[in-house]
């Protein structure tokens, strides 16, 4: 048996006659308790190109959908490759229209920025909905 300090802010201090490795055993149990307990978020990318057909542009954004519900952010980018550049405003457009597509189950976290030669933005769930 060992001397064990529960509580040390208390006035006078809190001391308890125990098993110091029990004690030891039921801090860390209670600490992966509560780290199991922590929600994680994870971020999840959208890729399109400018000339993205309407096909392509649905499945994507079901699948942007899905990761939204699951509670999971997304980062939804138009990259740009060669000439595509000179075309910037076609894939701010196409951006757009993603954005507002998903503007029922999500909102716009971060807003369209341009960086390199990729046009990024983030959608989070507007309600927040627990994973399972």
């Amino acid at each position: 048996m060992d001397l064990v300090e529960i509580a040390p802010q208390a006035t006078p201090p809190v001391c308890k006659i125990i098993d110091y490795g029990k004690f030891s055993y039921e801090i860390q149990k209670k600490e992966k308790l509560q780290k199991k307990k922590q929600q994680v978020s994870v971020l999840k990318e959208i890729r399109l190109h400018p000339n993205t057909d309407t096909h392509d542009f649905d499945f994507k954004a079901r699948h942007a959908i899905n990761f939204i519900e699951d509670g999971d952010k997304v980062k939804v980018s138009v990259i740009f490759k060669g000439r595509e550049l000179a075309y910037t405003e076609i894939g701010e457009t196409l951006l757009r229209k993603f954005l507002e597509r998903l503007a029922d189950v999500a909102k716009v976290e971060q807003e369209p920025k341009f960086e390199g030669r990729a046009m990024h933005a983030i959608l989070a769930p507007s309600k927040s909905k627990k994973k399972k």
